[in-house]
């Protein structure tokens, strides 16, 4: 199909012009403003003319074929728009935005278009109800219980920060669609895709406890905690490498462990133990979240000297968005022991990539050292620059 790209949507002059106002106001936190200009930049690259809905990639990419989907069939087919992941990844950048800054364009930006694009992707057609990994359609696309729970931390930290009633239905009606990702196999778990029940993964699970302790803060409502404490230890049981604390990609029914190790596997089991930590004063949670971060700083970051000389930790290249995910638990320990040590070293690949990995279109690569370029541009990467430039703008070093 033709895509058709609307270089400036119309609802996106309210927002540029609430950023140029705010220029002067966000001068002494630059994390802000560059999360700002790179949201404007999405929605002037990615944007697709008469519809809320994005493109997956800039430039816009016909023959392109998704690699993380469970179907060959589905991932060969084009599309005119982004796939629910990437188009989740700007529902978790504006929230962090209105978190950090608590600005109603924001909130403007969240009702009246993110949401309404995302409930495209809503899938009522078979039971329980969820999201679709595509706009539903004949066939069915498949559903994947990690690309929920992903919205149902949103939906959650979303209603926390607003205390509008309808984020916390919409995170309690997706916890029931990940509860019936769930069965006696494996004694527990939850798999990653309904139509693919062959392992059980972490990006499933340790979200999934995520989003069960949130709603447990939300809600109070007791059954929240145990599912969120019994899926922390199921992972922490069935896919932690006790050789490096990291943790493995999932296991399959026969038992096989899948030993890739990604970053945002390990950061939700570090945010989720944190939780764990501040719901029950048990500091075994929080050693268990020290270790893990501790251990992800020395895999996934390296030694790199700039040509100018200065050197840093930093971050190898890949999945921006799996980096994203990591710094969300790296905040959450940041919050719980104070020491900023990993959040420093965030800062100072945030500075330089800011310099060096951005294009002239205001949008990054993978390699944040810029010393290789992407042919194309993913919007799960622009989304994720978004909600890490916003949510390290909300913390200050103690």
């Amino acid at each position: 199909m033709k895509r058709t790209i609307l270089f400036i949507p119309v609802y996106l002059l309210l927002l540029v012009f609430g950023s140029c106002r705010n220029v002067q106001e966000t001068s002494a936190n630059p994390n802000l403003t560059r999360a700002q200009e790179t949201l404007d930049s999405i929605y002037s690259h990615y944007g697709v003319s008469g519809s809320d809905l994005l493109c997956e990639n800039y430039p816009p990419d016909n023959n392109y074929v998704a690699t993380y989907l469970a179907s060959e069939e589905q991932a060969n087919t084009p599309n005119q728009y982004s796939y629910l992941w990437p188009f989740s990844g700007t529902l978790s950048a504006v929230v962090s935005l209105l978190e950090t800054t608590g600005d109603s364009q924001y909130r403007e930006l969240l009702d009246n278009h993110v949401l309404k694009g995302l409930e495209e992707y809503f899938d009522c057609t078979r039971t329980p109800c969820g999201y679709a990994s595509y706009l539903p359609k004949n066939p069915a696309p498949d559903r994947f219980y990690d690309d929920n729970v992903w919205l149902g931390i949103d939906f959650t930290d979303a209603y926390q920060i607003t205390k509008n009633t309808p984020y916390l239905d919409k995170a309690r009606m997706i916890w029931e669609f990940i509860r019936s990702g769930t069965d006696d196999k494996l004694d527990g778990g939850i798999y990653w895709c309904e139509q693919k029940k062959d392992s059980k993964n972490t990006c499933s699970n340790a979200p999934g406890s995520v989003l069960a302790l949130k709603l447990f803060r939300a809600t109070n409502d007791s059954v929240y905690f145990k599912e969120g404490k019994f899926l922390y230890e199921w992972t922490q049981k069935n896919l932690q490498d006790s050789t490096d604390y990291l943790y493995y990609d999932n296991i399959n029914l026969s038992g096989r462990i899948g030993k890739a190790k990604f970053a945002y596997n390990s950061g939700q089991m570090i945010q989720s133990a944190v939780l764990l930590y501040k719901l029950t004063g048990n500091k075994n949670y929080l050693t268990d979240a020290q270790n893990v971060a501790k251990a992800c700083y020395n895999f996934f970051f390296n030694d790199y000297t700039a040509p100018t000389g200065k050197q840093f930790r930093l971050l190898r290249k890949g999945d921006v968005w799996f980096i994203a995910v990591m710094l969300r638990g790296f905040i959450e320990l940041y919050k719980a022991d104070h020491d900023y040590t990993y959040l420093a070293a965030f800062q100072d690949n945030l500075d330089y990539a800011w310099k060096h990995s951005k294009d002239e279109n205001g949008l990054f690569g993978t390699d944040w050292s810029g010393e290789t370029r992407d042919n194309k541009k993913w919007l799960l990467t622009q989304a994720a620059m978004v909600e890490i430039y916003a949510r390290m703008a909300g913390l200050k070093e103690k």
